[in-house]
């Protein structure tokens, strides 16, 4: 494995990351009135329902809960399927094969450099607002070690759900349609927009098997976990339940690459 080169593609990232700042801040404001908006439904919905604890969360519980997975979500996103539409369209994409470097690896590492830069302006102040907020709600203790590795397991897993669906284009050559249905699945599925939680027994007990999950809802849950960390606790289960889906859709993923790969039809160049 050559670090060096993965380096190299990490720092193009950032540095496209930070060429394009009005683009961030516009996000970030955009975030700011979705927190809002949230933050009234939500107090309607406990209102109406007459009590301070629905399925087990307070409203600081579920509030916490969406606003770090919001800022989760800003962390995480890939624009992947966008960006091989892009390269289809233009013909860019064979350039990109062409490179001394397997491609899946090369758009990993190259959107990684995003995920950093998002880290620090995004989730980390976030983190840190919530929990001077809230007068230190979250434990500062070994789930932080834990959330970190959940995270670069969440991290995998989202690329290899976006890298399913991109290669998808390379037979449909359109990815509006697709894109957006994988965006609502995943972020209705992983307790983004609404915690697990709140869903039915019967769709949850379904759910929690399935990979999107693991990308919000498991790093969530070992962040926030209120009880000990113990093999009891469950903790272990979730992210041995990552790292399975980290192996099966990254060899998955890889397979379906490499058949789709030598059906490649581009236009433009």
């Amino acid at each position: 494995m050559n670090v060096k080169r993965y380096l190299a593609l990490t720092k193009i990232g950032m540095m496209d990351e930070l060429h394009f700042r009005l683009g961030t801040f516009v996000t970030l404001f955009g975030n700011l009135i979705y927190l809002v908006l949230i933050f009234f439904l939500w107090k309607s919905i406990y209102a109406s329902a007459g009590t301070d604890c629905v399925n087990g969360m307070t409203f600081s519980d579920t509030l916490i809960y969406l606003v770090l997975a919001t800022a989760l979500f800003n962390f995480l996103e890939m624009f992947i399927v966008w960006d091989m539409s892009r390269d289809i369209q233009s013909g860019a994409l064979i350039l990109k094969l062409l490179k001394p470097i397997d491609f899946r690896r090369y758009t990993f590492w190259s959107f990684f450099g995003h995920n950093v830069i998002t880290f620090f302006l995004t989730f980390l102040p976030t983190f840190i607002i919530i929990d001077v907020v809230t007068h230190g709600s979250i434990a500062l203790s070994i789930n932080l070690i834990l959330f970190v590795i959940s995270v670069v397991m969440a991290l995998v897993i989202n690329f290899s759900v976006d890298m399913l669906v991109a290669t998808v284009c390379l037979f449909t050559e359109s990815t509006w349609g697709i894109n957006m249905v994988k965006e609502c699945v995943v972020l209705l599925l992983s307790g983004a927009s609404i915690p697990l939680a709140f869903f039915p027994e019967s769709l949850r007990s379904v759910v929690q098997y399935l990979p999107f999950k693991c990308i919000y809802d498991t790093p969530l849950n070992v962040l926030l976990q209120k009880e000990g960390y113990t093999l009891n606790s469950g903790i272990l289960y979730k992210l041995l339940l990552q790292l399975f889906w980290c192996i099966a859709l990254t060899l998955a993923g890889k397979l379906f690459w490499s058949v789709s790969v030598k059906k490649i039809t581009v236009n433009g160049g």
